[in-house]
């Protein structure tokens, strides 16, 4: 709740010190003649009007104000330049047909607090003084006399207001306040602050009748089922909800369903904005669908609680269209670490270096050696032992051969390469908008060594990676095409520069599906092999003794990747889990 203008209490009930000390900083004209035969200027003094005095000041300002009479009820104020341009603001932009102003007497700082939701202060101890608010205070600089201390002394009041609208027979109704000082020539005047006009607005806040709209009724999946997921949290929803509000196209039926309120905003957006009153209700909320299938929803949870309390995640996308139709996390309740973490993705990334050196012109069953130790300065080795010189690429791709990707991206590649390659074709690098926050997977355009450029071809160095992404490419080599992944259909979809051709896109599918049938994925793809493809990784960390496990599989219009840390290899955590969401859509 915003606070009104800061009152600190003297003594007594009502008698206050106003906010905005220094009134003799600025003055008013009055009507007393001067020696000058000018008019003499008219001030506030430090001393508090009689309590008649405040009656009769609360009541002249909420009559004029009431009747519509705008200049009189500024002039009733110790700023009717502001008092103007606020009373003019509030007729014109909330629009109340009829506005009822009825003084209820003096009141307390304690009351006045409790309405705008700040602390009352402290009362001073006996023979001290009061201290006006700071400067910087909502309060504080209301008033352009906001330049000496101290403040002078005022009346704090309240009063009813009921203001009426057209076409609804609901009346607004709440609970004003404003303060009454004494002006130099004997008279009461409104202190004027934008509390006066509610006692929620304050600084450069607006009030005004807005349209307003009622929340979606509920969420639901993809088939108009109500959603499910531990991972999928209320917080993840609101946030999903939100940005699709301000990325998906007007709705030209909206106004259709709006209400109208009345609504305290901030123009710099610091503050959200404060609902005060529901005009006209808006119709029901329609369900909000998301692309989540929860049958997929489902297992992906349960894949991620099998994990025995490592922490990873998972994604699911549907090639044909980018729409994530599932996703998790263990832990469910921390971070989405399925869109938003970024980790070295080990050889699952061997499906972008693949497509590098398919389009510089291998092919599956050009031989590429694959010997015990990388040629490069910081000699890598294989996860298994000997050397095979007569492996072709799609073999060394089955095994993972790290050795045979290294020395060949070495010699077949430029620097720019991989990265180029990732970003044209598989969109990794584009600022994606998925409804969620993400973040774009990484891969350096220029490495820093040569041995930085060798690592980066088997998904370690600089490349880092998530599940979403991860998984994205996957959909790429499946559907021939990259869609970025969107969770509300309709979301805008960045576009790659170019799309790989249908000749690498099938050879990439080949070789993953020998990877799937006869390669280290072999051993969780068992069964699920018809028109499917896989690829493991396994991901060092400085550190660490057990590598992060990778898996990223297709099978038809459905790809999936994982990553479990400190799972090991492929096969032995993420694998599994891939496989799980795999054998889940088959039975839908």
């Amino acid at each position: 709740m915003r606070s009104g203008a800061k009152i600190g209490i003297i003594t007594g009930v009502s008698i206050v010190v106003l906010a905005g000390g220094g009134y003799g900083a600025y003055s008013l004209m009055g009507s007393n003649d001067s020696g000058s035969g000018g008019k003499k200027a008219r001030t506030v003094v430090a001393e508090p009007p009689t309590a008649e005095q405040a009656a009769a000041g609360a009541k002249d300002f909420l009559a004029a104000w009431a009747s519509g009479d705008i200049a009189k009820a500024a002039s009733l104020t110790d700023d009717p330049a502001a008092a103007t341009t606020a009373l003019t603001a509030f007729r014109d932009q909330v629009k109340p047909s009829a506005l009822t102003l009825t003084p209820t007497g003096p009141t307390t700082q304690q009351v006045f607090s409790a309405a705008t939701g700040t602390p009352a202060p402290a009362k001073p101890a006996a023979g001290a003084s009061a201290t006006p608010p700071a400067a910087g205070t909502p309060g504080a600089t209301d008033s352009p006399s906001a330049t000496a201390t101290p403040g002078p002394t005022g009346t704090l009041m309240s009063f009813k207001a009921r203001a009426e609208f057209e076409g609804t027979n609901r009346a607004w109704d709440y609970q004003g306040f404003l303060g009454v000082v004494k002006m130099s020539d004997n008279t009461p005047a409104v202190h004027w602050a934008p509390s006066v006009i509610h006692p929620h607005l304050s600084g450069n806040e607006t009030i005004a009748t807005q349209q307003v709209f009622a929340p979606p009724s509920t969420v639901v999946d993809r088939n108009g089922k109500v959603l499910q997921g531990a991972s999928l949290t209320p917080a993840l929803m609101a946030t999903l909800q939100d940005n699709a509000q301000k990325l998906l196209p007007p709705d030209p039926n909206k106004d259709a369903d709006s209400g109208k309120a009345v609504v305290i905003s901030d123009p710099a957006g610091k503050a959200a904005a404060d609902k005060l009153f529901t005009i006209v209700e808006p119709k029901p909320g329609k369900p909000f669908k998301v692309t989540i299938d929860n049958t997929i929803q489902a297992a992906a949870e349960k894949a991620m609680t099998d994990l025995g309390g490592k922490s990873g995640s998972i994604v699911a996308i549907e090639p044909s269209t980018g729409q994530v139709l599932a996703f998790a996390n263990a832990p469910a309740s921390g971070q989405n670490r399925a869109f938003t973490g970024l980790l070295a993705p080990g050889s699952t990334m061997k499906i972008v270096t693949s497509t590098a050196l398919l389009e510089a012109g291998l092919n599956p069953d050009s031989t590429v050696a694959c010997p015990e130790k990388s040629s490069n300065a910081v000699a890598i080795p294989n996860d298994f032992p000997g050397a095979f010189p007569n492996n072709t690429l799609q073999q060394d791709f089955m095994v993972s051969c790290n050795t045979a990707f290294i020395n060949q991206g070495l010699t077949s590649l430029k620097p720019e390469t991989l990265s180029a390659t990732a970003k044209d074709v598989f969109g990794i690098g584009l600022e994606w908008k998925t409804g969620l926050p993400n973040a774009d997977g990484k891969v350096p355009p220029t490495p820093g060594s040569k041995d930085e450029q060798a690592m980066n071809y088997i998904g370690q160095g600089k490349v880092q990676m998530n599940p979403l992404a991860i998984a994205s490419i996957t959909a790429t080599v499946q559907s021939g095409a990259f869609k970025q992944p969107i969770l509300v259909a309709g979301l805008p979809q960045q576009t790659a520069a170019r799309q790989i051709s249908p000749d690498v896109a099938a050879k990439l599918r080949a070789m993953m599906n020998a990877t799937a049938t006869g390669g280290t994925a072999q051993a969780v793809m068992a069964g699920i092999t018809d028109n499917a493809g896989a690829k493991t990784g396994s991901a060092e960390v400085q550190g660490a003794s057990t590598t992060n496990s990778w898996f990223t599989a297709f099978r038809g219009n459905l790809a999936v990747a994982a990553e479990v840390q400190g799972g090991g290899h492929g096969v032995d955590a993420a694998g599994p889990a891939v496989a799980s969401l795999l054998k889940a859509a088959a039975g839908r």
